[in-house]
């Protein structure tokens, strides 16, 4: 099912006029699904999921964030804070007409979906999150676990200079960005997302996710949830996938994918679209 383009206007207070970049699919009358990216990524990683979601009835919108759509790049690392991040959503969801959607994520994505449905739970109808944990499942792991700390070293670089970790993975054409993505991204996907950090600022916008971290302080998850993880995981390890569990109060179903890494949009999109429909279908 065809995808068309569209602009999606929100006001920030503290920034102004803010316009993302989205692809719309399925039926007008369907029940609205909001697909939400990861780091080093954008809309185009849900190309794949999109098509089978329109085709089952749904009516299907995913955005480029804050710092990936172009009219939508302050230049203040403070101004990519969660808060922000979760305020997007929901102004995504105003510009749209839509009052509440099934929310998915993946990757940082997740987390913004983890932080949605925690704080604003009448907008969410319910969750589903691919390859991270809620995040207070994940700060339990960083404290605890060796594994999770190991994985989670590369972070410590992107937050404390964006701009010269966005020079070091743009270098030598790229090689590092590239190295990001591995076998699992297509490489005519990942060809386009060089093109596009390749633009002056995109990468380092980008970037600021990391270096506006806060507290893992997420509340618990009443809605309903689903968490997707990849047993081969490169940025997230057991200890924190079934952590998850605890922070979700309401009904809650863990697909742990065996053979699966991090990128499941990509690698795995049949089983992120049942698990998808087997909460919103």
């Amino acid at each position: 099912m065809p995808t068309e383009r569209a602009e999606l206007h929100v006001d920030d207070p503290e920034v102004g006029d803010l316009v993302f970049d989205a692809e719309i699919a399925g039926a007008d009358d369907g029940d609205p699904v909001l697909l939400l990216h990861g780091w080093p990524q954008s809309a185009l990683s849900w190309s794949r999921v999109i098509p089978p979601l329109a085709s089952s009835g749904l009516l299907v919108v995913a955005v480029d964030q804050r710092g990936y759509s172009p009219g939508a790049r302050p230049d203040d690392v403070a101004a990519y804070a969660t808060p922000h991040l979760v305020s997007d959503a929901l102004g995504i969801l105003d510009a749209l007409g839509w009052e509440s959607a099934h929310v998915v994520g993946h990757d940082w994505g997740a987390i913004v979906g983890w932080e949605l449905a925690a704080r604003h739970p009448a907008h969410v109808r319910t969750l589903t999150a691919l390859s991270v944990p809620h995040p207070r499942a994940f700060g339990s792991a960083l404290r605890s676990d060796d594994v999770q700390r190991a994985k989670s070293t590369y972070m410590q670089f992107f937050r404390s200079d964006p701009a010269k970790a966005a020079q070091v993975l743009l270098a030598d054409g790229a090689a590092a960005l590239r190295q990001v993505y591995g076998d699992d991204v297509h490489h005519r996907d990942v060809d386009e997302y060089v093109e596009r950090f390749s633009e002056p600022g995109a990468l380092e916008a980008s970037l600021r996710w990391y270096a506006a971290m806060g507290p893992m302080d997420t509340p618990e998850v009443h809605v309903p949830a689903t968490f997707v993880w990849g047993h081969d995981d490169v940025a997230i390890g057991e200890v924190a996938a079934h952590g998850c569990a605890q922070f979700c109060t309401g009904p809650y179903d863990f697909r742990p994918l065996e053979g699966r890494g991090h990128w499941l949009p990509d690698q795995d999109p049949d089983a992120v679209v049942d698990a998808i429909l087997a909460r919103a279908g």
